[in-house]
């Protein structure tokens, strides 16, 4: 008996004899397009170097002296800065699957394998694979482009795919 089809995660359930047991992932169904990656990922940047803007405009109307109380404020909005990064590419994307900009596009982060996301693999997808694309000009992020399972540098690194959260409707056009 199916329990899942798509939904809440990539590995449908199948109920054999009492037992719960991962099916196979069909990540061709759920593929996330490459301008709904993009849009995600743009979304995610507005919200972190918005929080940096924030606190760099507060640094320069608060910060008095610029030697002191600026340079004070400015460190604490880094902090903030590398805060509000850490706990959207990081600590969400383990406990959800998403980034704030994934959530908003209709995106989630699985494993290869269908199992949960870990705090590792998610150090491993931003910290490592990200910094390796910045590298590389972008041209990692050129891969999802061109994978047919629309996996990037960072997706080959972790051990990821980005899917759609729910299978693409399909329209009867008669």
């Amino acid at each position: 008996q199916l329990e899942r089809e798509g939904r809440g995660g990539a590995a449908a359930r199948v109920r054999e004899g009492g037992r719960v047991q991962r099916g196979a992932v069909n990540f061709e169904r759920l593929r996330a397009p490459f301008s709904l990656r993009c849009g995600a990922l743009l979304i995610d940047y507005i919200v972190v170097v918005g929080v940096l803007a924030l606190t760099t405009l507060l640094a320069r109307v608060f910060g008095g002296d610029v030697k002191r109380g600026g340079n004070f404020i400015l460190f604490v909005g880094y902090l903030t800065t590398a805060g509000v990064a850490f706990v959207n590419f990081v600590l969400l994307a383990n406990l959800s699957g998403r980034t704030l900009g994934k959530w908003i596009a209709g995106l989630r982060i699985e494993r290869k394998d269908g199992e949960p996301l870990s705090v590792g693999r998610a150090l491993l997808r931003h910290l490592v694979g990200y910094p390796l694309t910045l590298v590389t000009l972008g041209l990692g992020f050129l891969f999802a482009a061109f994978d047919p399972q629309g996996r990037a540098l960072h997706d080959w690194l972790a051990g990821t795919v980005v899917v759609r959260s729910r299978a693409p409707r399909v329209t009867n056009l008669r």
